[in-house]
């Protein structure tokens, strides 16, 4: 199969066609960091950002921060919105476009009971009328931004109208769309169905087509693009743990430059410096939540032995000396300088 070009989405050029996949708590500035230092991706996307936390006047503090980080790092930068309404989906858009993200992605796709529960993400995918709203507001409200939407297949078995909303999306000027190749109902169940998101490609004028789902390396990328008929793909849980992922596809596929994927003492130093920049970001009480995940991800796709020992680090330091217990660099001094932010005070609320 011939392999697609980079996408061009109004003046931003896209890199190779490997987008890393907008995640809540996960991908943040520090992991979009990490990616970008083990080559990168063709687009990021940041994490899902909720439209009454940007628009209220005391958001919470972890929101408070990363609303700060949002598009910082390396471009192009996607900043992906979510919401049920369509002022403070506006509002949000400008807000996001004022602090220099350069597209704006609408979330129609996720399925967390805490999301659709409030009317967002996927379930807006059962009230297409309500949803085309917002995407007008959008869309309004950033005419000099490209406008992107992440949908799923659809509500459920009995509800597959991904073809219907990227129709109507399109029509009211979405420059990208986004499916994942699952119904909310599957939530992260079975396969993703990367033919069914072929409905979509098949529509007359449409816009470019990521395909997502289940994309964890450059077998499954190139078997998602034929089957999919998309431009593109994008990759989320596949690079949970290792933040090179994204590259090593692009490279395999379309020849770009090999990532350095680190082994041993460079993979210890490679996890203490995304630690590290976790707990710069977040500070240190909150920052050691939040990167526990990170470092569970780490282990699970790297294969280090003290899972456990890292997740229960109650500091820092005992997290630093795990991360090099666990992943092969024995050798590295205990305080070293790339890792003075772990003492790190904890961010004002």
């Amino acid at each position: 199969m011939t392999l697609p070009e980079p996408i061009t989405l109004g003046s931003v050029r896209l890199g190779p066609p490997v987008f890393l996949a907008p995640m809540a708590g996960i991908t943040d500035l520090p992991f979009r960091r990490a990616v970008a230092r083990h080559g990168g991706a063709g687009l990021m996307v940041s994490e899902m950002v909720a439209s009454t936390e940007m628009v209220t006047p005391r958001p919470s503090t972890r929101a408070a921060v990363r609303a700060k980080a949002l598009t910082e790092g390396a471009l192009p930068v996607s900043v992906q919105i979510a919401g049920r309404e369509a002022g403070a989906m506006a509002e949000t858009a400008r807000i996001v476009a004022g602090m220099g993200a350069r597209i704006v992605d609408i979330n129609m796709g996720c399925p967390a009971k805490k999301v659709t529960g409030g009317l967002s993400g996927a379930a807006l995918m059962r009230d297409l009328d309500h949803a085309l709203g917002l995407i007008d507001a959008v869309v309004a409200a950033v005419p000099d931004l490209p406008v992107t939407l992440k949908m799923r297949l659809g509500w459920d078995g009995d509800c597959l109208n991904a073809p219907d909303l990227a129709r109507r999306a399109a029509g009211a000027g979405v420059g990208m769309l986004t499916v994942h190749g699952r119904t909310r109902a599957q939530f992260y169940t079975g396969s993703a169905d990367w033919a069914a998101i072929r409905a979509v490609a098949n529509l007359p004028g449409r816009p470019p087509l990521v395909a997502n789902g289940d994309v964890v390396d450059a077998a499954s990328a190139r078997a998602a693009l034929r089957q999919s008929g998309a431009e593109a793909v994008m990759v989320g849980r596949g690079a949970q743990g290792a933040p090179w992922r994204l590259a090593q596809i692009a490279h395999e596929l379309w020849g770009t430059p090999a990532p350095d994927v680190p082994q041993g003492a460079r993979l210890a130093e490679a996890v203490a410096e995304h630690y590290d920049d976790i707990l710069s970001l977040y500070g240190r009480e909150l920052g050691l939540r939040v990167a526990r995940k990170h470092l569970g991800w780490y282990a699970e796709a790297n294969g280090a032995p003290n899972r456990a020992e890292l997740l229960r680090a109650p500091t820092p330091e005992a997290a630093l000396a795990a991360i090099r217990a666990g992943f092969g660099d024995a050798d590295a001094a205990p305080g070293d300088a790339v890792h003075a932010n772990a003492q790190a005070t904890e961010v004002p609320s």
